[in-house]
């Protein structure tokens, strides 16, 4: 995110905005490209960004695994849990790791296999029309503050490409999907990333 993290101007989100907008990647950030995506259905539009975490082994951070799973090349003889997993085929448009890094896996303008059934202010499918940024974490596992930083950047931006995206519009995975997902959980606190958003906003 260098491109928005250190030119604060105000050309420089509108322009980094254009750019995502138009190709579908944050700019600056590394592409690891997952076959675990589709179109977006014809007519709709990016309303919606959904908060999610992953951590592979759970609760075990760092290593390959993450991106792994998400390019459907995970060693199940690594852990035993990946054999549980084995046979999922899921991805996110982009992966925030514990350092604040950032890795893009599917493009905006597609579908990324996220959320799963889900449903946000009555509508369904959100995948359909979302973007899924995951953090690397667990839900009773403090985020870092790099990982706030990162996510409050790239909401901003995603903000600003598809105004439909609204601090009102930016929810957990465990709001589209009650009782069959907790993520970002307890640990993630909302107030403190509305905070950062607005700061990034006032830049």
């Amino acid at each position: 995110m260098s491109s928005i993290q250190n030119d604060h101007h105000p050309h420089s989100l509108k322009d980094a905005a254009a750019l995502l907008r138009s190709s579908g990647r944050f700019p600056g950030v590394r592409w690891c490209p997952s076959p675990n995506f589709g179109p977006r259905p014809d007519g709709s539009s990016i309303s919606l960004l959904v908060v999610h975490n992953i951590s592979l082994p759970p609760e075990q951070f760092g290593g390959p695994h993450i991106e792994n799973f998400f390019c459907n090349c995970l060693d199940t003889a690594a852990h035993p849990y990946f054999e549980t997993i084995a046979e999922l085929k899921v991805s996110a448009h982009a992966l925030i790791r514990r350092d604040g890094s950032v890795i893009q896996f599917v493009s905006c303008l597609d579908r990324a296999w996220h959320a799963g059934r889900s449903s946000f202010q009555g509508k369904e499918e959100c995948n359909d029309y979302s973007i899924g940024i995951e953090l690397e974490g667990a839900d009773d596992v403090p985020y870092t503050e790099d990982q706030y930083r990162a996510l409050a950047r790239l909401a901003l931006l995603a903000m600003t490409a598809w105004p439909e995206i609204t601090p009102g519009r930016i929810a957990g995975h465990s709001d589209i999907a009650p009782g069959r997902k907790t993520d970002p959980g307890p640990a993630f606190e909302w107030s403190r990333f509305q905070t950062l958003l607005s700061n990034e906003e006032m830049a």
